[in-house]
């Protein structure tokens, strides 16, 4: 469920099954930003986030897609990657920008496709 456009500033939040103006930030998202509704990420106790590299994905766009990669963050508040477009969603101006884009003591790094997926599934195992 994407929350925040790239190239705006105005972010929404996902709550309670809709949508709704959450703030304006001071700059605008490098990607598309949001969320995986029904999902939990123990490090912050809300949905577990996700971005969406590649074109602007209007608010409310719902995609499902395989994952691409997983930003790992020191905190835990890790984002699933997705690429909305196969071709350019993947390059590695992308992906510099996604890691640019968090500061340098939340240790942003970016992991593959497996390790994304098992981190997943280890979120899915715990709740069982």
């Amino acid at each position: 469920m994407v929350e925040w456009t790239a190239g705006t500033r105005e972010r929404f939040v996902w709550r309670g099954g809709g949508l709704e103006p959450l703030r304006t930030e001071p700059h605008a998202a490098p990607v598309n930003y949001g969320c995986l509704p029904g999902t939990q990420n123990p490090a912050d106790g809300a949905e577990i986030d996700a971005v969406w590299l590649g074109p602007a994905l209007k608010i409310g766009t719902v995609l499902e897609m395989p994952v691409l990669g997983l930003l790992s963050l020191l905190d835990g508040d890790h984002k699933v990657i997705f690429a909305a477009d196969s071709q350019s969603g993947a390059d590695s101006a992308a992906q510099a920008k996604l890691l640019a884009w968090f500061p340098p003591e939340r240790g942003a790094r970016l992991l593959d496709a497996s390790e994304a997926v098992a981190w997943l599934e280890s979120l899915t195992s715990k709740s069982d």
